[in-house]
């Protein structure tokens, strides 16, 4: 391909490429971060809704597309393959950890041709530091390899303009595209730096690569198609206000200082690469991918329906560490190791944070473990928001109470939740003591935000909150035990169980 207008002066050939072995060495080493701790983390709701949907048929999973996350379904489709080797937890976060590998090593990989080896190996070590990198390297859901295409996309941009030897560039590039847009809508919104970066600083390239830009975007097209049509579901995100834009530096970092310094390198790279001959087309890039999404999730959302989610971002956090790769390449090793540093020390409590059994907001274990430690026989549960059910029984399985209101094991082919029983007073006769969790925490009269006519009935049936837990945090989860008031009990044995003290055997858990 044959690129007209003016250029700035190449680097030499050798500082461009340098040895390849850096780019791997960095994604291996960005895989095992990621690893670290994945097992010891409970799973939140979202990676409860990916397993959900990848333990079904390949028919059921289509069925489920149909209705809700049909936007989801490359990904639902790889995980429905996955989970058929294994359901550990380690197993289902292998393949995130793996994407965030391979985005590290992508970086490395692009920093290298940006600006020099050791740009793109702290790059790619700047990337693999984040706690937010470190979140969704253990999430089990498409983010990471949203990341990890998106700077697919921009390398292979990169390769298509300037090594124009590059045989079938533009069609490679397109295909980068359509794998961006099969792994999370949004990451698209990456395209408008692409697009604004080429149109300012390149003539006659944006002609050329149009038609291979055009076809990439098919699959995302699609899949936003599918998506609006079932935003249903996501009815629950507010409306964006302008102060979101704060919360991008934390958003990026995973903490608010390791945001700060990575900030502050990223605005330093552009200024401090041009003094290497990088050319502002790649340094508009840079900033514009860090920059534009946003903003345009920002006007999506004010203008079609509310979409600002900060984790609908995730794919802008390579920019970050890119520019931040070529701000520290530009100084001297000591005042960028002191950077490095810094930066580690500000992701530390991060990473430490992370990896908490609670580090993705639900605790399922610990619900699991209070049930376990203080159930009697005859004891029942239920749920309000039946889909926590997927939680519980990956966790605790046959050693919960009898599930009254469960009508059949399989979720409900159109969505995550399941099929249950609605004459609650009746399924309790004969339990002098239930078992309730829903999501959040309850308020001063012990009912949950949501599912309260459900509470209301079990009060009603003459149950009362005997005492309560919350675990996780944030939305977190309640487990109340709620006990026949004496005297309301419908079968005298159940009563009389309910007075008598039990734990389960070891062998039960």
């Amino acid at each position: 391909m044959t690129i007209t207008g003016a250029r700035a002066p190449r680097a030499p050939a050798a500082r461009r490429t340098g040895p390849f072995w850096p780019s791997p060495a960095v994604g291996l080493a960005a895989t095992i971060v990621a690893v670290a701790g994945s097992s010891r983390v409970s799973q939140s709701s979202d990676e409860l809704a990916t397993l959900s949907a990848a333990r079904r048929s390949a028919a059921g999973l289509w069925e489920l597309a149909q209705h809700v996350d049909g936007h989801f379904l490359p990904y639902y489709a790889f995980m429905h393959l996955w989970v058929g080797f294994g359901q550990a937890e380690w197993w289902l976060r292998l393949p995130s950890a793996v994407a965030t590998g391979a985005a590290a090593a992508l970086i490395a990989g692009l920093g290298r041709r940006l600006h020099s080896p050791p740009a793109g190996v702290t790059a790619g070590i700047v990337y693999a530091l984040l706690p937010s990198v470190s979140h969704h390297g253990q999430n089990v859901r498409p983010y990471a390899f949203a990341a990890a295409a998106a700077v697919l996309a921009t390398w292979a941009l990169y390769r298509a303009i300037e090594e124009p030897e590059w045989r079938g560039g533009r069609w490679r590039y397109a295909a980068s595209l359509a794998l961006l847009g099969c792994t999370q809508v949004f990451a698209l919104l990456v395209l408008a730096a692409h697009l604004l970066a080429v149109t300012l600083h390149r003539r006659g390239v944006l002609g050329r690569i149009l038609p291979g830009m055009a076809l990439g975007c098919v699959p995302g097209a699609v899949w936003a198609v599918v998506g609006f049509n079932e935003r249903s579901a996501i009815s629950w995100i507010e409306m964006p206000e302008p102060a979101v834009f704060l919360a991008l530096p934390e958003m990026a970092g995973g903490t608010a200082p390791a945001g700060g310094i990575l900030l502050t390198l990223a605005l330093a790279g552009p200024l401090l690469a041009r003094r290497h001959h990088v050319h502002r087309l790649w340094t508009t890039l840079l900033a514009g991918w860090a920059v534009l999404p946003p903003v345009l999730l920002f006007g999506v959302s004010h203008l079609i329906s509310p979409v600002y989610v900060d984790r609908y971002l995730f794919a802008t956090v390579p920019a970050y560490a890119l520019l931040a790769g070529l701000a520290l390449a530009s100084v001297s090793s000591p005042l960028a190791a002191l950077a490095l540093t810094a930066a580690l020390a500000a992701g530390l409590p991060g990473h430490l944070d992370v990896r908490r059994e609670d580090g993705h907001y639900e605790n399922f274990p610990r619900a699991v473990r209070i049930i376990s430690d203080n159930a009697r026989p005859g004891d029942a549960i239920m749920y309000n928001g039946s889909w926590l059910r997927t939680g519980m029984l990956y966790y605790g399985g046959r050693s919960l109470p009898d599930d009254v209101l469960l009508t059949d094991a399989e979720p409900r082919p159109d969505s995550f939740n399941y099929h249950e029983r609605a004459d609650i007073a009746a399924v309790l006769d004969g339990h002098g003591r239930v078992w309730v969790l829903w999501r959040g925490k309850a308020g001063r009269s012990g009912r949950a935000g949501s599912g309260s006519d459900r509470l209301g009935t079990l009060v009603r049936a003459g149950f009362t909150k005997d005492r309560s837990w919350y675990v996780g945090r944030s939305h977190g989860m309640t487990v109340a035990l709620y006990t026949r008031q004496a005297g309301l009990a419908s079968n005298p044995a159940a009563d009389l169980a309910s007075r008598t003290p039990y734990r389960r055997r070891d062998a039960d858990r």
